[in-house]
C-alpha cells in the first residue's frame, strides 16, 4: 500500500482504535446510519447467546457521525492487518473504502467496515425495545453488550456528536436493568 491510510470509525474504533494514528478528525460518512444491526457471537455475544454490535448499514438518506484516523504511509500495512484481524472475525462486514467528509471541511478516501446484509448475522429491522432486551443481557469475550453501548454513547459524547437513537437505547437498557433489578 502507498500513501496514508484513513480510517473511520464510528463504534468502538472511537475509543478503543487500537492502533497508533499520526491524526484524527471529526468526521461525516453520508448515505450511511449507525445501528446495532450485526449480531456478535465473539466479543459482545455468544453463539448460543448473541449480542449486538454496531455496523454501518445503507441508508441513502441518512449519515453518520464518527472520527478518522489517519494512518501514515509507514504504518498502514501493519493497521490493515491488524483492522482486518479484528472487524472481519466472521466475515459479516465487508471492508469498503469510502468518501467522509472530515471536520476541516476536505475529503477523504476512508477504509470503513459496512455491514453484509447478506451475512446471517445480519440484524437490521429490530426495534428498539428488542435491541434493548439482546444489549441488556448480552456478554462475550470482550465483555458486557451494554458496556459496548455506554462507552461508544459517552465516546461519541466526549466528542460533541449526540445520537439520537443510541441515547434512546441507552435510556431502554438502564430502565430495563433497572426495572429487573426491582
Amino acid at each position: 500500500m502507498t500513501g496514508d491510510l484513513w480510517v473511520f470509525g464510528y463504534g468502538s474504533l472511537i475509543w478503543r482504535p487500537g492502533f497508533d494514528f499520526a491524526e484524527r478528525q471529526l468526521a461525516r460518512l453520508a448515505g450511511w446510519r449507525r445501528g446495532f444491526c450485526m449480531t456478535s457471537i465473539h466479543y459482545r455475544g455468544t453463539p448460543e447467546a448473541p449480542g449486538l454490535v454496531l455496523a454501518l448499514d445503507r441508508a441513502p438518506e441518512g449519515s453518520c457521525e464518527g472520527l478518522a484516523f489517519r494512518v501514515e504511509a509507514a504504518n498502514s500495512d501493519a493497521v490493515l492487518a491488524y483492522l482486518r484481524e479484528r472487524e472481519l472475525v466472521s466475515s459479516a462486514y465487508d471492508e469498503m473504502r469510502l468518501s467522509v467528509a472530515l471536520g476541516d471541511g476536505s475529503e477523504v478516501e476512508a477504509l470503513a467496515y459496512v455491514v453484509n446484509r447478506g451475512h446471517v448475522q445480519y440484524a437490521g429491522g429490530l426495534t428498539l425495545e428488542e435491541q434493548a432486551e439482546v444489549i441488556g443481557r448480552a456478554e462475550g469475550s470482550s465483555g458486557r453488550n451494554l458496556d459496548y453501548l455506554m462507552y461508544t454513547v459517552e465516546g461519541l459524547a466526549a466528542l460533541g456528536v449526540h445520537d439520537d437513537e443510541l441515547a434512546r437505547l441507552a435510556s431502554l437498557v438502564r430502565a430495563r436493568l433497572a426495572g429487573h433489578d426491582g
